[in-house]
């Protein structure tokens, strides 16, 4: 019975979990009349995928995401890297350093992002790409700066110290032992950082024009004097979940190692 009760339980928050996302993907398929159908699937159509990439500029938006996403954890990761290190092996900077990096994560967005407005448009970097991908990776820099310090932190120094007894330099032992070893929790702090990225909204609105506008951003603007196309909205989160989906699927095994990486002495 007690075996009964813990999987009745767990089915039970399993539902409470996932019946909100299968919803949307219901919804997604409804015409936009009958969107606030409570019937299970009164109707189907696949109309709503087809003119959000023919009436709407969601294609565009969504191919932006992908470069914004990519772009910016590509730029982070490697400072973000040897930034961890440096801090976790060499006491780089001291508590006052690392509590510096920490501090930026703690301003709000809203506090930022008009002065970023203000010199993005100065140097001629607003409403484009590369815009956002500076914007991005400077904004999940300090948290990928911590996550990957408590990884390398786990790491034996006993690795580096019989790397550089065989003639390797600090860089080398870095290079050749550190990161092949942290490989998990890098792969999970890029993940990290690419569902940070993906799923931004206000640096997005503020920085990008309808050219270079994101999925969060093309989401929001799906509304007609009738009010929000709650279908269609459907249809572009279930697209917009989907990048996220896979790639938790085929690297869960990192995300799973990189998480507990650090914890582990």
């Amino acid at each position: 019975m007690r075996h009964v009760a813990l999987h009745l339980g767990l089915l039970i928050v399993c539902a409470v979990i996932l019946l909100p996302i299968l919803w949307v993907v219901r919804t997604s398929f409804l015409p936009e009349a009958m969107s606030y159908s409570t019937h299970l699937l009164p109707a189907t159509t696949v109309d709503n995928y087809v003119e959000l990439f023919t009436t709407t500029r969601y294609g565009r938006s969504y191919f932006n995401s992908l470069v914004v996403a990519f772009g910016s954890v590509v730029i982070a990761l490697p400072f973000a890297a040897m930034t961890g290190y440096a801090f976790a092996r060499f006491k780089t900077s001291g508590k006052g350093g690392r509590f510096a990096v920490l501090a930026t994560q703690m301003l709000p967005s809203v506090a930022i992002v008009l002065p970023a407005f203000a010199l993005f448009r100065t140097v001629g970097l607003s409403n484009s790409l590369t815009g956002l991908v500076i914007a991005y990776a400077a904004l999940n820099l300090p948290f990928l700066i911590w996550i990957l310090m408590g990884f390398f932190e786990g790491i034996p120094v006993d690795l580096e110290w019989a790397a550089q007894t065989d003639g390797a330099t600090a860089w080398g032992a870095f290079w050749r032992i550190v990161l092949p070893v942290s490989l998990p929790g890098i792969a999970a702090a890029g993940v990290l950082g690419f569902i940070l990225t993906w799923n931004e909204f206000l640096f997005a609105l503020v920085l990008s024009g309808p050219q270079t506008a994101t999925v969060p951003v093309a989401l929001s603007s799906l509304q007609t004097s009738n009010g929000v196309q709650i279908a269609k909205v459907s249809a572009g989160v279930v697209l917009a979940i989907l990048p996220l989906v896979i790639a938790s699927r085929f690297i869960q095994r990192f995300i799973i190692q990189g998480l507990t990486f650090g914890s582990v002495k």
